[in-house]
């Protein structure tokens, strides 16, 4: 009995060293000053409220999870609409941020500026502060309208770290379908 406790103090000991010997996880940065994070974001989903073409009132939803070893926050993410017939236009103002997912919404995030480049199709949301390392955050859209033309509609979505030479992070793509429901005698 006295050598189990021995060896599990040992053991309780060796560990608490090796924890604390552990050095903290830090972001990547170049000798020119460009941060990048240790380990990616992840795109977790990208859903909207209302799939049916030409609807107002929806909202898109992109969930994003920061991991803990990222090694920085979260500043920014980019939202670029890479494919679709129509050009998908937000009501900027309207935008906000929760900590979680869209099925278990939790504290607001705040948001910095919100811009959009219509050339590009692109939304850039940053967060104030940053998103710390092991959270997961959910950015909501609100278009003007659904598009018009069903079909599948892309978004390529990217991540930056806090800083000011930040490099961004593909994430990846969110797909929605919109879908043209009824309409005169059936048809469409």
């Amino acid at each position: 009995m006295r050598g189990s406790t021995i060896f599990a103090a040992t053991l309780a000991v060796t560990a608490g060293l090796w924890g604390v010997s552990t050095p903290p996880t830090r972001a990547i940065q170049l000798a020119d000053g460009t941060v990048h994070f240790e380990k990616a974001p992840e795109l977790v989903a990208a859903t909207t409220t209302f799939n049916s073409v030409d609807v107002w009132g929806a909202t898109y939803f992109f969930t994003i999870a920061v991991p803990f070893n990222a090694g920085e926050p979260l500043q920014r993410v980019t939202i670029a609409q890479i494919e679709g017939l129509d050009n998908i236009r937000y009501n900027l103002k309207d935008s906000y941020a929760f900590e979680g997912k869209r099925s278990r919404e939790g504290k607001k995030v705040k948001l910095g500026e919100v811009s959009i480049d219509r050339d590009k199709r692109t939304v850039s949301v940053n967060f104030d502060p940053p998103v710390p390392p092991g959270k997961t955050v959910t950015i909501a859209l609100r278009p003007v309208r659904n598009p018009f033309s069903s079909g599948v509609y892309l978004f390529g979505v990217t991540a930056f770290p806090a800083g000011e030479k930040a490099y961004g992070l593909y994430l990846g793509v969110g797909r929605m379908h919109f879908y043209r429901r009824g309409g005169f005698f059936g048809f469409y």
